[in-house]
């Protein structure tokens, strides 16, 4: 008995580290590391002839076939912009974009800190059309490796600079979602799209009804809406941020009934008769009213809760590390320096330091100055400073759009050698000011 005591103990630590967000961003490093080694090593050719193997299958007339690495960026990603858009429904509704007073500081450094990067990055492009394609790249800040480094720094970030990042991520998130929709979309089948959206109008309907079973909207929304959209010609996420708007927000039973229900089941619990091996079996009596108590709590929590908390492990440990050993890759041979300072390394690079830096923090300062909104309480300038630096992480948003931005290989393994050195950069700069930050007495 002490043994297992003792063993739950010692694991108990590692449980609870995994479950942050430091181990998923850990992760997520050790994946785009390991990408970078396989990418340089004799298995190079052995995952690139992997990743192009066309896979899918065939309904009578009706086929789709596609390779690895787009069922990975169109597939997989899919179901991490499923639980993006479901985050964004609920911060929407109920969190910290709910609230006007906490997003009119982050929606202005969060434009700026879209615009800024994409501006630098078209200047150096300028002239040369294929490759200024990639303005979208820099705009881009990866929510889960910027709080990972924020949470390194322990329980002295204070919970308002948590929100104004969160909050921050979340917005250029929508901006992300909204540049893939919109400027790296091919061309449009409109018939498929006008399925798509009839489906998706459905779903809606579903939810105004109160259908709540989540089986019925997985299929409606992989089967038909995503399908649909990826046969169109429009982003398949895109498909998947729409079907997570879609998913029922509201509980079924709310907080004061679940209690009183709760009081009454667990008083016919103990009044009800017992099973003649109680330690192994439960009675007719027993297992009803357990049942019932397993419905109603069922019913407290919204199919959106159940849904992001059931997938984010999914997608943290499991998505975003396949996306990054499939994406992050670079190939360093004898030109790699020509490879780092070619426009489309340093348009990438440079857009995301500097025009994070100065979007997100110039124009938070200047907010502040002209009034448009205070400095949140337990806050700083320097740790917005900091805080701007880690938005600069792209890394999975950023590789995203690459993918989508770029025909020509050339252009990709530059674009990935920019947001590699441009989010390592820009997250160690950003956790040492935080850390001198944090150390100091709070600025007046």
């Amino acid at each position: 008995m002490t043994e297992k005591v003792l063993e739950f103990s010692a694991l108990r630590p590692i449980q609870q580290f995994i479950k942050k967000s430091t181990f998923s961003s850990l992760l997520l490093f050790f994946t785009a590391f390991l990408a970078l080694l396989l990418a340089n090593s004799p298995a190079h050719g052995f995952i690139q002839n992997l990743l192009s193997q066309k896979i899918g299958f065939t309904i009578g007339d009706f086929k789709v076939y596609k390779t690895l690495l787009l069922w990975i960026n169109d597939g997989l990603m899919s179901i991490f912009f499923f639980v993006v858009g479901l985050e964004l429904k609920r911060e929407i509704i109920a969190g910290e974009l709910s609230n006007p007073k906490n997003i009119i500081m982050p929606i202005v450094g969060a434009m700026g800190g879209m615009l800024l990067p994409a501006a630098i990055y078209s200047l150096f492009n300028f002239g040369f059309p294929e490759a200024s394609n990639g303005w979208g790249i820099p705009m881009a800040t990866d929510i889960a490796f910027a709080l990972g480094v924020l949470y390194l720094l322990g329980p002295r970030v204070p919970i308002q600079l948590k929100v104004f990042l969160t909050a921050l991520a979340i917005i250029d998130d929508i901006g992300a979602v909204s540049v893939v929709a919109f400027f790296y979309t091919s061309e449009i089948t409109f018939s498929s799209l006008l399925i798509g959206f009839f489906i998706l109008s459905f779903m809606f309907l579903l939810n105004k009804f109160g259908v709540r079973n989540v089986l019925i909207y997985a299929v409606l929304g992989i089967g038909g809406v995503w399908l649909a959209f990826l046969l169109s010609g429009v982003h398949a996420t895109i498909a998947a941020v729409l079907a997570a708007f879609s998913i029922p927000s509201n509980r079924a039973i709310d907080k004061q009934n679940f209690i009183t229900n709760l009081r009454s089941l667990t008083k016919d619990l103990e009044q009800a008769n017992c099973a003649e091996k109680e330690e192994f079996l439960l009675s007719a009596d027993e297992e009803n009213i357990i049942g019932e108590i397993r419905r109603i709590s069922d019913d407290s929590i919204s199919p959106l809760q159940k849904l992001e908390h059931s997938m984010h492990g999914l997608v943290l440990y499991l998505i975003m590390p396949i996306f990054a050993l499939a994406n992050a890759g670079v190939v360093i041979n004898g030109d790699w320096l020509e490879m780092l300072f070619s426009p489309v390394s340093l348009g990438v690079m440079i857009g995301l330091i500097l025009g994070k830096f100065l979007g997100i923090y110039g124009l938070s300062m200047l907010g502040l100055k002209l009034g448009w909104f205070k400095m949140p309480a337990n806050v700083n300038s320097k740790m917005i400073l900091g805080v701007s630096l880690l938005a600069a992480i792209g890394f999975t948003m950023s590789l995203f759009i690459n993918s989508l931005a770029f025909e020509n290989e050339i252009y990709m393994e530059q674009a990935k050698m920019g947001i590699l050195s441009g989010s390592l950069i820009a997250g160690t700069l950003g956790y040492f000011i935080l850390k001198n930050a944090l150390n100091k007495p709070k600025e007046s």
